[in-house]
């Protein structure tokens, strides 16, 4: 990975971070962090109430290139899914635990959490 992979990493590493906090301020439980598997990455796993939920961050410094939960497209939310399978597989979770699928967006300074924000792809 080159000078500017390891500056985006590190960007989006703290735009994760930003958005973990502001769901902890929001009573979410951050369970972890960059969730990798053969299938993809998940930003952020988190509890809340009695759901599980998988988290995508999205920063843009402005909308001028477009909303950031619009890059959230079809084929993310398959990845996303596919990876949160594997999640729930990996720690023994059983397909009647509650999962949902979040999104945060960061445009500058601004922080907008939709939850719910897409179905689970089977």
């Amino acid at each position: 990975m080159g000078i500017s992979g390891n500056n985006n990493r590190k960007k989006g590493e703290e735009y994760e971070n930003q958005a973990a906090q502001y769901l902890q301020q929001k009573g979410f439980r951050i369970l972890e962090h960059n969730f990798y598997s053969h299938c993809g990455e998940i930003d952020l796993v988190a509890k809340d109430k009695d759901y599980l939920v998988f988290v995508e961050v999205k920063y843009r410094k402005n909308d001028r290139g477009g909303h950031p939960l619009e890059t959230v497209d079809v084929r993310k939310q398959r990845r996303v899914c596919r990876t949160a399978e594997y999640y729930c597989l990996s720690h023994g979770l059983g397909e009647t635990t509650p999962c949902r699928f979040d999104v945060v967006g960061i445009i500058g300074n601004e922080i907008i959490h939709v939850e719910d924000a897409f179905l689970s792809y089977k």
